[in-house]
């Protein structure tokens, strides 16, 4: 392993605090949907949605007035999730709705919390896209797809749900044989294009304000869609981990596959120096290295590593990942089915997720205290490790699955 200096990853030329470049201009008109309704919905996620969310909530209307969030089912195999289920009423049919915690609602393995899952598709592969956003207090940079039957990779498909539908419809048009099919397709290519092209949407997969967030992505991480953390002018903010991603990946594939717990953590030793390099990261305001080694672990995925982290690394660990995780508090009230994971803290009320205070300003999560959890990676420590933390069953979620 080499040391903990102050190595920067190459990227773009510029200070990572520049204002984006404004590269297109605002939409047309906003989405005929009701002021109490979309507050409705943010009030639920705590984030704000882009006008194209609500745009193409009505073009799925237009499809099927009855069933908006099915439109594309029979179709495409796509089903409308997440805060379109508060659209739908979803929220207002199911007891026990105003439990439960909608950060959760859609949330699936691999999604870290910068991912809000609005659309699903196969469930063989949890194929699913979502907004992913750079900062909560902000709007999303792109939509996303994942497989999480598969692997954490996510992949953006242009930086609106039009964009991303669009993408997806062009290749299962390459894979469709049947002529009936194909017409069904190329119908809905056309009202989808053409709902677009008047809304001023692009189609692009990468459109130029994606390319200008690329010059800010400071590394990549295990999930391939990019770490963007405040850089100022004297370049602090981040710097590399004293490992390859192939490295880290090798480290963690030892731990994950250690025939026993003292194999285990002794080959655990890497990751608790890394831990202390991010402590002397931490203590010079470079939060972002942090941010990226807590994001690589939890894309790896392997409950045997979330194990011996808790196990070995204790405090020292949650303050490693002191930009991504909150400790766990108290009981826990979980479900996990197809994908679909729920949490609800019995003991705290949970009034923030993935906040501007636990993500611009890092050094409050040293001093996290148990009524400032995140309850969007909570459900990880209670997914993937064995704590003394009791877990209990939810009943009467919102979701269909």
């Amino acid at each position: 392993m080499v040391g903990s200096g102050r190595k920067r990853r190459p990227g773009g030329e510029g200070s990572q605090c520049e204002k984006p470049v404004d590269v297109k201009k605002s939409k047309s008109c906003e989405a005929d949907i009701p002021t109490d309704l979309r507050k409705e919905v943010e009030s639920h996620y705590r984030l704000s949605l882009p006008e194209d969310f609500y745009h193409f909530w009505k073009f799925c209307e237009e499809l099927d007035p009855e069933k908006p969030a099915d439109s594309l089912s029979l179709s495409l195999g796509l089903r409308l999730v997440g805060p379109y289920d508060i659209l739908a009423g979803k929220h207002k049919m199911k007891k026990r709705s105003a439990s439960l915690n909608c950060n959760l609602h859609w949330r699936f393995y691999y999604d870290p919390p910068e991912f809000q899952t609005i659309i699903i598709g196969d469930s063989k592969t949890q194929f699913h896209m979502g907004y992913f956003r750079d900062s909560p207090d902000e709007l999303p940079v792109f939509v996303g797809t994942n497989e999480a039957k598969k692997n954490c990779v996510i992949v953006p498909n242009g930086d609106n749900v039009f964009a991303a539908v669009k993408l997806f419809l062009m290749k299962k048009l390459k894979e469709v044989t049947d002529k009936k099919k194909i017409s069904l397709l190329k119908n809905i290519d056309e009202k989808l294009t053409e709902a677009a092209r008047e809304l001023g949407f692009s189609l692009e997969q990468r459109t130029a304000k994606m390319k200008q967030r690329d010059k800010k992505v400071v590394t990549k991480t295990f999930h391939g869609a990019g770490l963007v953390v405040p850089v100022d002018k004297n370049d602090v903010g981040y710097r590399e981990l004293p490992e390859t991603d192939a490295n880290l990946r090798r480290i963690c594939k030892t731990i994950a596959e250690a025939p026993g717990d003292d194999e285990r953590l002794k080959a655990f030793a890497p990751i608790q120096e890394m831990m202390t390099y991010v402590q002397f990261a931490n203590d010079e305001c470079d939060y972002g290295m942090g941010l990226e080694l807590g994001t690589d672990l939890f894309c790896h995925g392997s409950h045997k590593l979330s194990r011996v982290t808790w196990q070995t690394g204790g405090e020292t660990m949650w303050t490693s990942l002191q930009c991504k995780r909150g400790h766990l508090s108290g009981a826990q009230d979980w479900k996990h089915s197809c994908g679909t994971c729920f949490l609800r803290d019995t003991e705290n009320k949970l009034t923030e997720t993935f906040t501007k205070t636990s993500y611009k300003a890092p050094l409050a999560r040293l001093a996290f205290s148990h009524t400032q959890l995140d309850p969007v990676w909570c459900h990880l420590s209670a997914m993937r490790t064995t704590t003394t933390a009791v877990l209990y069953s939810v009943t009467g979620v919102i979701t269909d699955a």
